[in-house]
């Protein structure tokens, strides 16, 4: 808990793929969170990510001016990192040439690379600065997480880092320390399933849930045999496209079951369903096997395993997780995710000196 004598009132601004959140927060308390929902018939129009900006932005704003009254005395605007070239770990001042990164898409393209930018020019409506917090493309590797086997092929550090970052810095102060102290193993089960591999602070190796590695999820595929891959996709019967949504999109539950709703999935499985009941099992024994690798990293040095992320709901498959990994270390469970509060906790601990502003170049 980030303790301040003033209080400091942060605008918080998440873009989605289907969704905008907005919330506002004194220090650490919400006062306003709303979540806008995008219909596939919203988005389908824009081309571009970047085309959603102007949509985007309206929609925030008709939502404060609702909340005119919460608007005054805002300390900073905090957006949501995207995908501007790879950065480490911090909370970042938005500037013009990560506002053209975030453009591009440098790394991808994705919403969240319209968090700094809307940041950035409600912050200017409103004469604050503006920021972005551990954004999607921290990369914090050391050079053996590079090495893939091709020299072509580099591994790239892409996952969950504000989310698991924020249940790290969490689980280390229930354990009595600073984030930056302790080795851990933090498990994002959501949409896609990252593992990161927590030392000291840092995340030095992870899965790239997004591009196919790791444990499957709910709809990615995760990582594949690759010479059954390269025959499929030499096979004719599918496009680069289709390939590419089969990996990311129709993958894993959604491929298996026809759907990436893990509580569905779950009463099938309870309710006698057996293959809903192998499937799942599979995915769980997938994330554990990661998560051992992760410990195989840190020499067995493991203070704590922490999974979050939605599917940690569920004392079925956290179990089935528990039951391959006791071993290891203490397990922690923090259901949901913690990205709204992270932004502002991310502005608060600059603001309160915990931290030095990053620069972004």
């Amino acid at each position: 808990m980030i303790n301040l004598d003033k209080t400091y009132k942060i605008l918080v601004i998440n873009p989605g793929s289907t969704s905008t959140k907005i919330a506002i927060y004194n220090n650490e308390k919400e006062i306003f969170l709303d979540t806008v929902r995008h219909s596939i018939e919203d988005l389908e129009e824009y081309e571009t990510v970047y085309g959603q900006y102007e949509f985007r932005k309206k929609v925030i704003l008709e939502k404060l001016n609702e909340r005119t009254s919460d608007l005054k005395d805002i300390a900073a605007v905090v957006g949501r990192g995207g995908n501007m070239k790879p950065v480490v770990g911090g909370t970042y001042r938005v500037n013009d040439q990560m506002i053209e990164d975030l453009k591009d898409g440098v790394m991808g393209q994705h919403a969240s690379n319209l968090g700094g930018i809307l940041a950035a020019e409600i912050a200017t409506m409103l004469q604050v600065p503006a920021f972005v917090v551990d954004p999607v493309v921290v990369d914090e590797f050391h050079d053996l997480s590079r090495i893939s086997g091709i020299p072509d092929i580099q591994r790239k550090s892409k996952d969950h880092p504000l989310n698991q970052k924020a249940a790290g810095r969490k689980a280390a102060e229930e354990l009595g320390g600073e984030y930056n102290k302790f080795n851990f193993l933090i498990v994002h089960l959501g949409g896609g399933i990252s593992v990161g591999i927590h030392k000291k602070g840092r995340i030095i190796d992870v899965n790239n849930s997004l591009d196919g590695d790791g444990p499957f999820s709910p709809e990615r595929g995760g990582g594949l045999p690759v010479g059954s891959l390269i025959d499929l996709c030499y096979s004719g019967k599918y496009t680069k496209e289709e390939l590419r949504k089969m990996i990311v999109g129709r993958g894993g539950l959604v491929g298996y079951l026809g759907t990436n709703d893990t509580r569905k999935v779950s009463r099938r499985a309870k309710l006698g369903d057996k293959k809903a009941e192998l499937v799942y099992k599979a995915m769980a024994y997938q994330v554990a096997k990661e998560i051992g690798a992760g410990a195989a990293v840190l020499k067995g040095e493991v203070d704590a395993i922490i999974l979050t992320g939605g599917i940690a709901f569920d004392e079925l498959f956290v179990n089935w997780i528990r039951e391959y990994v006791d071993f290891i270390g203490k397990v922690i469970v923090y259901p949901g995710e913690f990205e709204m509060l992270a932004l502002a906790q991310g502005v608060l601990r600059v603001f309160n000196k915990k931290e030095d502003i990053q620069i972004y170049k």
